[in-house]
């Protein structure tokens, strides 16, 4: 991003504290992600350190540190999808793509998340890949829908 993108992100804020979350997002928004060059012009907007900025950031899952690919999985890993093998699921995804949670395959296609909870645990376990969710996955169905994504 260049000087001007960041000033249109700033855009309305006064440089309070307070401001940093909406800020991150309005960052994630514009890029996809938050990106350390953000989370440096961040720190000097707001006039706080750095490690403040993504030590906010980095609670929040809503955050991501990495460029997203073309399409996103994520793998639930809320109780219920845990206890029915949502971490098999997650080292069946890890194993297919060659990349671990939090990473993008190096051609950009896929990128890889985690998440806490997505609200439908009684189709655990869970997965998302983009904007669709699929219940009561098993490894099998999972490995044949991302060759169909693929």
């Amino acid at each position: 991003m260049q000087d001007e993108d960041y000033k249109a992100i700033f855009a309305g804020f006064k440089g309070v504290r307070s401001e940093l979350i909406p800020i991150l997002v309005r960052l994630q928004e514009r890029e996809g992600f938050v990106s350390p060059e953000g989370i440096r012009r961040t720190s000097l907007f707001l006039r706080i350190s750095e490690n403040q900025v993504y030590e906010v950031a980095s609670f929040y899952p809503k955050f991501r540190f990495t460029e997203p690919g073309n399409k996103t999985i994520r793998v639930c890993m809320g109780t219920a999808c845990h206890v029915k093998g949502g971490a098999l699921l997650a080292d069946a995804v890890g194993w297919k793509l060659g990349i671990s949670i939090g990473q993008r395959t190096p051609d950009g296609r896929f990128d890889f998340q985690r998440v806490n909870c997505m609200g439908c645990c009684a189709l655990a376990p869970v997965v998302k890949i983009s904007e669709e969710t699929r219940g009561r996955m098993m490894v099998t169905a999972l490995t044949r829908i991302m060759d169909e994504h693929d």
